[in-house]
């Protein structure tokens, strides 16, 4: 597996760093008819290229919402938040970073090769090519024999598979996933995760990870960000310290045990053992 080092990347940050992904004081404030729902609040955070980070937290503490603002598909009441050192918009007109949602989104009228190919017929990538690449990642995600299908004769897990891939497809500088492996079985769910941690390190995309899932999170995670109850705010960051290898033996190892017991301890509010002190 390519190796990430992703602790030397980030000592290495300069006050010129460009961050993948830059959050300053960032809020978020939704009116409703009853009054304001405050969101998010002062959210600090800054994601290094080609680290991994998942945000974990109670239902409602706005991990979704802030995945959200910094792909431009809505955006913050307060604060500053830039994608590789452009406004979140520009971003994603430049096409900076691909998306896995909790919904597919997948096209009706297009097969399941066509959606998965649809980042990279918008970046003029060439015919052969594209059909080498969507083949690729339709055997990574179990759909090779189901290529020729459409959405609505593919069930909810396979759906969410197809939108997988199709935000692998340009190989994006960052992924953003929003609980993308929720619908799938335990097995495919492992291999998929396996397979991500793989692809993160060959292409040194960066990705922010939202789960409610504490093994999968440290399993993925270079850090993992705990947030609080609504209004949202990070509380506390854990690094795994876990190394390179993200294997299935690492899932049994006694440091893989210690980062989730570290995480859970964060959730609830406990002091917790950090990576650089074990």
């Amino acid at each position: 597996m390519t190796s990430r080092p992703v602790a030397a990347l980030r000592q290495a940050q300069g006050p010129d760093t460009t961050w993948a992904v830059h959050a300053a004081g960032v809020g978020k404030v939704f009116p409703t008819k009853t009054g304001e729902v405050v969101a998010l609040t002062e959210v600090e955070l800054e994601v290094a290229a080609g680290e991994f980070v998942s945000l974990i937290g109670p239902s409602g503490c706005g991990k979704s919402t802030l995945l959200r603002l910094i792909a431009d598909l809505d955006q913050a009441t307060t604060g500053t938040l830039e994608i590789f050192g452009k406004p979140a918009k520009r971003a994603r007109i430049d096409q900076d970073y691909g998306i896995a949602f909790q919904q597919s989104g997948l096209l009706p009228w297009r097969t399941v090769a066509a959606n998965i190919g649809l980042p990279l017929e918008l970046h003029g990538t060439g015919k052969a090519e594209r059909a080498t690449r969507v083949a690729e990642l339709a055997e990574l995600v179990g759909l090779s024999d189901f290529v020729d299908r459409y959405p609505d004769q593919l069930s909810g897990g396979m759906q969410q598979r197809v939108a997988i891939a199709r935000a692998l497809a340009a190989r994006p500088k960052l992924l953003l996933m929003d609980e993308p492996f929720g619908a799938l079985d335990e097995m495919t769910r492992e291999r998929l995760q396996s397979e991500l941690t793989r692809i993160a390190g060959e292409t040194s995309a960066a990705v922010v990870f939202v789960t409610h899932s504490i093994p999968e999170a440290v399993f993925l995670s270079d850090r993992v960000v705990v947030m609080s109850p609504r209004p949202g705010r990070i509380t506390d960051v854990i690094e795994t310290g876990l190394g390179d290898r993200r294997d299935e033996a690492l899932r049994e190892s006694p440091a893989f045990f210690d980062r989730v017991t570290a995480v859970r301890e964060a959730l609830h509010g406990s002091p917790v053992a950090r990576a650089s002190e074990s």
